[in-house]
């Protein structure tokens, strides 16, 4: 819960005085010591040590607990709803599926209107409100003919399957389609801000203008208002110089981490920080120029292709389309801790989507039935993972 300035400069006065009237430090100046260098460099350094999250495991490992449902068409986003049951959209479909996380059974709860579904456009990522209990609020990012948007449904569990949403309340419209890199990822944060990231459409440019919403990270209240705090007054962009941003996570210590697709060269992991620039297209990978920020990790593009990605076990975990594979990366602090270690390769194809499911499992969506893999019988499905 937050507090107010007032009453956190009202605890800390509260606290002066506790620690000035303390029987432990004596009375006056002729009692004050002066601690030593050694002392007060022992001091920082156990506060630092304190502050930071131990190292993952260089080495990890990951179990397929089960098939949690299979039969899916096209499926892109993924989110989990307070009583455990999944929802997942249907990019070409335009449709949200609830699947119950226990038995599989699928139910489709509607189509959302206005979707156009085309190369990498269509119905792409979902979130379920932080005040869904009270709400029952459903928001998706999709492609409509003219841009990418998103909007939030009502979820009426009372009407019958296929009617169960509500009409779209557009909360932000305006971001720029195209036949590719429509992002499409969204996720509410530990802050309770929604976060989208974008594609800059192929068009390159658009990456580097503070005044386009394409080729950034977005940041904002769940009506789709610019947030107190972000980097530009009145401005929804968090972060830019991005190409195309699939993937959003937060790790323990809440910061913010993304994937992203690169060209021909380097795919990225990300760590994002308000007002960075991480360089598309002057820079892909870790390029080393001024005023760009490095990715913390990078792949050939062979090898990953990064979509959705989720934290757990102290480990970003990372799903490739192209490479077909699970990655984990193990983290230490802002960095990682040892070198990128990669599952499930070639054993269920395209990975799209992963979630967190809590504890040491997460949830693994595959993408065999976008029109660029090759399924087989019972895909498209979601799996259920144990990881360390």
């Amino acid at each position: 819960m937050k507090r107010s300035a007032g009453t956190a400069v009202g605890a800390a006065a509260a606290l002066l005085l506790a620690t000035g009237c303390s029987s432990d430090e004596g009375v006056g100046p002729a009692f004050e010591r002066t601690p030593s260098s050694e002392s007060t460099a022992s001091a920082s350094a156990s506060r630092e040590a304190a502050a930071t999250p131990s190292a993952a495991p260089a080495k990890g490992s990951v179990k397929v607990v089960s098939t949690v449902t299979e039969g899916l068409a096209s499926p892109w986003g993924l989110a989990s709803l307070p009583d455990g049951d999944l929802l997942v959209s249907s990019r070409d479909e335009g449709t949200i599926t609830r699947v119950d996380a226990e038995t599989g059974g699928k139910t489709v709860m509607g189509s959302v209107p206005g979707v156009a579904p085309a190369g990498e456009g269509g119905l792409l990522g979902i979130a379920v409100s932080p005040a869904y209990a009270s709400d029952q609020l459903i928001y998706a990012y999709f492609t409509t003919a003219g841009d990418n948007r998103i909007a939030r449904m009502f979820h009426d569990t009372k009407k019958p399957a296929g009617q169960q949403l509500g009409a779209p309340d557009t909360v932000l419209r305006g971001i720029p389609k195209g036949t590719i890199h429509n992002g499409g990822r969204i996720a509410f944060g530990p802050d309770k801000m929604l976060y989208a990231g974008t594609g800059e459409t192929g068009d390159t440019g658009l990456a580097q203008d503070r005044e386009s919403l394409a080729g950034k990270i977005l940041r904002m209240t769940p009506d789709g208002q610019p947030v107190h705090g972000n980097p530009e007054p009145d401005s929804l962009v968090y972060s830019l110089g991005h190409r195309n941003v699939q993937g959003l996570a937060w790790d323990s210590e809440k910061r913010l981490w993304a994937a992203e697709f690169g060209q021909n060269t380097w795919d990225e992991l990300n760590l994002i920080e308000p007002g960075k620039n991480y360089g598309w297209p002057t820079a892909e990978g870790k390029a080393g120029k001024a005023g760009y920020v490095d990715p913390v990790e990078q792949w050939a593009t062979s090898e990953a292709s990064p979509s959705g990605i989720a934290y757990a076990e102290g480990s970003i975990w990372m799903a490739g389309l192209r490479g077909e594979r699970l990655w984990r990366i193990p983290l230490a602090g802002r960095e990682s801790s040892a070198d990128p270690q990669s599952f499930l390769e070639g054993e269920y194809g395209r990975l799209r989507t992963v979630v967190a499911a809590g504890g040491n499992r997460v949830w693994l969506v595959t993408s065999e039935t976008d029109n660029r893999g090759t399924p087989r019988s019972g895909d498209d499905r979601i799996l259920l993972l144990e990881v360390s």
